[in-house]
């Protein structure tokens, strides 16, 4: 009976294994007639939309004359964007922002002695969002006006976006599953085999980048906001059927 059941359990096993064995035989052929390439599309564009950010301060002893003096700069300042040609939709105000300043004297030690009340110092930061892309480009270049003009301004740089984005990647995607279906057909000319279905696609990173740049690319994706000149790519990878 044991010698039965042992024959029984050594019949399974082969049976098992002729199955796995040739499931993996199966796997391995049609790993084998098939072809997998990857796409590339890239595109140059300028962008068509500027942000730029510009903070400016005033200091008084008294809260009511800093805030005095803070409204005198943002009129300036808004009086001067709006001469340049900055509609008031485009400007945004942020909310001021109120420190208490202080002198602090130290000992040789490094341990404080003193601390007397220096003033009020009162912040406050404009943004100016605007397609006018080259407009707004040359006003934050020209910030020393505004600083010659009494304004104590401190100016970022420039933002740089692109509102037409969703149709370029699109657009893109077309162009780099043209370019991996020719380097497949290529491939297959070759090899003197015919390219059959399309089994699988994935899409790659999207990245934005510095046109003429060394940036270098992320796993994560890219997205330059420091340059008005861009350049998009995108990958796409296919695998195909093929057949001799």
């Amino acid at each position: 009976m044991k010698t039965h059941l042992n024959t029984l359990l050594i019949a399974a096993a082969v049976v098992i294994a002729a199955f796995t064995l040739g499931n993996a035989i199966r796997n391995r052929n049609a790993h084998q007639n098939s072809i997998a390439v990857t796409g590339l599309g890239s595109k140059d564009f300028t962008s068509d939309l500027i942000v730029w950010r510009a903070s400016f301060v005033a200091k008084n002893m008294e809260l009511k004359a800093a805030y005095s003096e803070l409204e005198e700069n943002r009129n300036r300042l808004r009086k001067y964007l709006l001469g340049k040609g900055i509609q008031e939709n485009n400007m945004i105000f942020s909310a001021v922002e109120i420190n208490k300043e202080y002198d602090e004297t130290y000992g040789p030690a490094g341990n404080r002695l003193s601390s007397r009340f220096s003033g009020y110092a009162l912040r406050q930061s404009v943004q100016v969002e605007s397609k006018a892309v080259d407009l707004v480009e040359g006003i934050s270049r020209e910030a020393t006006e505004l600083i010659n003009a009494g304004v104590e301004l401190t100016s970022e740089a420039p933002q740089y976006y692109y509102t037409k984005l969703a149709a370029l990647k699109l657009e893109m995607i077309g162009t780099a599953t043209r370019d991996a279906r020719e380097r497949a057909e290529r491939i297959a000319q070759q090899a003197k085999a015919s390219l059959g279905n399309l089994k699988k696609a994935d899409m790659g990173v999207f990245q934005i980048v510095a046109q003429n740049s060394s940036e270098d690319f992320s796993w994560g994706g890219s997205f330059n906001t420091s340059s008005k000149k861009k350049t998009a790519t995108i990958t796409v990878k296919l695998e195909y059927v093929v057949g001799h």
